[in-house]
């Protein structure tokens, strides 16, 4: 078939076959002289192109070193907020709940009061019901308490005049060893509203009392010691303002009772 055309009949080329597959990038429905090639279209049995292929991820197993130290962390955190609760909770909790917290302590306050209630002032020997006294009538003169260590026994009466102003008396069989002894000793030296001496006749080596409490045990190095004397101190007062400083005490030994003037040391 022709065109016209003005400047006179054009035949049609003709394309002739030559049976060849095009060429690759060259797809046979392209025009020719276009230069820009076409993507070539996936035929059912063609192959397409590559996946791209994932990188293989090898396990190494867990780093226990961070979680050990994380964990680590942890407990030491809940340690502290917990002895922080229970640091509050104990200093919130009253002397006498403390006390009572106080293994193998005899709170003859509450299972005998009538054997402490009497705080008479009287001269001479008393009889008392417990064994060092913790309670009941006795001298005017009280026994020196400012960490005070007599080397020898020393006057119930005073020492429970002491008592009532306050103090802690820590006592011991007097065959107690010299170590043990100096073990008690480092409880009470230096410390106000303590003293503490040999006492004849004791069930168990080391006794300690305050005005209606006492603790017997059997070691000298026994913590519950310092804890009764702690708590206790100047606390276990019957008359509170009372001082072991001044006034109408004494620094003599021997079981018997001085009878001093008021305001004299003797």
């Amino acid at each position: 078939m022709s065109i016209s055309t003005p400047g006179g009949p054009q035949r049609r080329p003709t394309v002739v076959s030559t049976g060849k597959k095009p060429a690759a990038g060259r797809p046979a429905d392209a025009k020719a002289g276009s230069g820009a090639p076409t993507t070539p279209k996936r035929s059912g049995g063609g192959k397409g192109p590559r996946k791209p292929i994932s990188p293989v991820k090898v396990s190494q197993g867990r780093s226990w070193g961070p979680i050990a130290l994380f964990v680590a962390v942890g407990v030491l955190a809940t340690s502290i907020i917990g002895y922080g609760a229970y640091a509050t909770i104990k200093g919130s909790q009253s002397w006498q709940d403390k006390a009572a917290e106080i293994e193998g302590i005899v709170n003859y306050r509450e299972t005998d009061p009538e054997s402490i209630s009497n705080q008479e002032h009287r001269a001479g020997k008393q009889e008392y019901k417990q064994s060092p006294p913790v309670g009941g009538p006795h001298n005017n003169t009280w026994q020196r308490c400012l960490g005070d260590i007599y080397d020898a026994p020393i006057a119930s009466e005073h020492a429970l005049h002491s008592l009532e102003h306050g103090a802690v008396w820590l006592t011991y069989r007097p065959d107690l060893p010299a170590a043990d002894v100096e073990k008690l000793a480092e409880v009470v030296r230096g410390n106000d509203f303590l003293l503490m001496s040999p006492y004849e006749g004791l069930d168990k080596p080391v006794s300690i009392q305050a005005w209606g409490y006492q603790l017997k045990v059997d070691d000298a190095g026994d913590p519950r010691i310092k804890e009764f004397a702690t708590t206790l101190a100047q606390n276990a007062s019957m008359e509170p303002g009372a001082v072991c400083s001044a006034g109408n005490y004494t620094t003599g030994t021997g079981t018997e009772p001085r009878e001093l003037q008021p305001s004299m040391g003797g």
